[in-house]
């Protein structure tokens, strides 16, 4: 065990805090990959896919893609995709990781206040996507929802202007299209307020959707701000002037037409008549490549950080436990009570805020303030380590609470140091009693490396989005997520019950011999 862990702590060591220093000839796409036909994932290069440089193995298409590899051929620079989820693309513009946001990004006036925007390379209508059965299927205005459910995305202006809508029931704002789909098709929503190509591939992937559109007057009041898309970069950056000359020379209506035509027809061109199991066999047999490379970084980060965390918990448990005597080593014990502090603050700290809130700090924030850049990976074992090492300090505190505090005394009798008492006498007794708690922690990390997304770690959840956004079949895609996770806990937890049993049969094992050689001694 202790060459294992060994080892492990080799790797985490060697893993790089930050990607070697940029190059002037490389510029750094962002993206969600999960909004088609604007960009989308895919298992190879076909139709113009592009790599995705943190995500091995994973491909990028759709406008914003191929828009983007003009704007880096005119510049004269190698493209870079990075994958992205939608509320860390303006953190990680401003933060340097990236060099611009090409995500089907509107520049409002709330955004402008944080990053740059080009002139706009896409023009987008306005439109309704509801069911086909729907009671407002003959609509000819947005006025003629009264009584409807009608919703826009989270942090977009969609979830604005359905306040233009006479008499609707506007409901909460969603996080993504793929949730807004299957909220309308479950018949929680009456519908969502989209922008004509993405209906276009949203209704194809789910034939009883349909989208309704309305003349100028009868639309939708937007500003330019709102109804384009533009290139966004980082305040003052010199990329905005050359971008712009470039933009000056095209035609967009006629780049726009050509380019997203053909993107609507790749994520359109399947048959989607299929039964709901077929649809999920289809889906497996296609993205099975990334689900099975989200479930290994899922099981990398949930094993190395667990063990990182009981390691941490353990000497934090044990310098909180140790005592310091005032009067023989003064100055011992004021600089223990400091670290004590210390230690109960780190706890404190990180059990009483949700992981997502210090993945976003630690990640995004450690670059745009100390200019300390972790890579994705390494972040998520530093977060989820310290964060389990903040919670299991306190099971391991409460495992050695549990020891009889008549063993430390007898310890202290025989000469015992503190720190030989409790590595030789009340640890052992304590991580036997903790053990079904470390094994709980362990499947809890696996099921919490989701929040991870937001910085980018391509784990499982990650991975499924990006296969959710792409298809615009959300239900299957989540049942296959559901059922990966459910099989991987599962197995977990019936192997270390396994272990748990083994052992409690050798601890069952040597206290009967121990106590035959007694009876044995005594008959002598």
């Amino acid at each position: 065990m202790k060459k294992i862990i060994y080892w492990l702590l080799a790797l985490y060591l060697l893993i790089p805090i930050g990607p070697v220093e940029a190059s002037e000839d490389v510029l750094k796409v962002g993206m969600e990959v999960n909004y088609a036909p604007y960009n989308f994932s895919q298992t190879d290069d076909a139709n113009g896919g592009y790599p995705i440089a943190n995500s091995a193995g994973e491909y990028a298409n759709g406008y914003d893609v191929q828009f983007a590899q003009k704007i880096a051929d005119h510049l004269g620079k190698k493209l870079e995709i990075y994958k992205i989820d939608w509320d860390g693309l303006i953190p990680a513009l401003t933060s340097g990781k990236i060099d611009a946001i090409l995500a089907g990004m509107s520049p409002t006036t709330e955004r402008l206040k944080q990053v740059d925007f080009t002139e706009p390379y896409y023009k987008a209508k306005m439109v309704v996507v509801i069911p086909k059965d729907s009671p407002f299927i003959n609509a000819r205005s947005i006025d003629d929802f009264k009584g409807a459910k009608i919703t826009g995305q989270l942090g977009t202006f969609h979830a604005e202007v359905v306040n233009q809508m006479d008499g609707v029931i506007k409901q909460e704002p969603m996080d993504s299209f793929p949730t807004m789909i299957a909220a309308t098709n479950a018949g929680n929503l009456d519908g969502y307020i989209s922008e004509e190509a993405g209906a276009l591939a949203a209704i194809a992937s789910n034939p009883n959707l349909t989208y309704l559109k309305f003349e100028d007057e009868k639309n939708f009041k937007t500003s330019d701000s709102d109804t384009t898309i533009a290139v966004g970069l980082k305040k003052g950056s010199p990329l905005t002037e050359m971008i712009n000359d470039y933009l000056s020379e095209l035609d967009i209506n006629q780049v726009q037409d050509e380019i997203m035509s053909e993107m609507v027809d790749i994520t359109t061109q399947d048959e989607h008549d299929l039964s709901f199991f077929a649809e999920v066999k289809t889906i497996w047999s296609q993205y099975s490549q990334l689900f099975l490379r989200g479930i290994l970084n899922t099981l990398f980060i949930s094993i190395v950080s667990t063990i990182v965390g009981f390691i941490i918990g353990l000497i934090v448990a044990i310098i909180r436990q140790m005592e310091t005597n005032k009067q023989t080593r003064p100055f011992g014990y004021y600089m223990h009570k400091f670290v004590n502090t210390l230690l109960t603050i780190y706890i404190e700290l990180f059990r009483g805020t949700p992981m997502m809130v210090q993945s976003v700090i630690i990640f995004y924030g450690l670059k745009q303030y100390f200019d300390i850049d972790l890579s994705p990976m390494f972040a998520a074992l530093l977060i989820v380590s310290v964060n389990t090492g903040a919670y299991l300090s306190e099971v391991v505190r409460g495992g050695i609470n549990s020891v009889d505090k008549g063993q430390f005394e007898a310890c202290k009798a025989i000469g015992m140091t503190n720190w030989q008492a409790m590595t030789n006498i009340i640890l052992p007794q304590t991580i036997k009693t903790i053990l079904p708690s470390l094994g709980n922690e362990f499947v809890i990390n696996i099921k919490d490396t989701s929040v991870l997304n937001v910085i980018s770690v391509t784990e499982l959840f990650f991975m499924s989005r990006s296969v959710a956004g792409s298809t615009y079949q959300y239900f299957p895609t989540y049942i296959i997520t559901a059922l990966i996770y459910l099989v991987l806990t599962f197995t977990i937890t019936r192997i270390l019950l396994l272990l748990e049993k083994k052992y409690n049969e050798r601890d069952f094992i040597l206290e009967s011999s121990t106590g035959a050689n007694n009876v044995n001694t005594k008959n002598n």
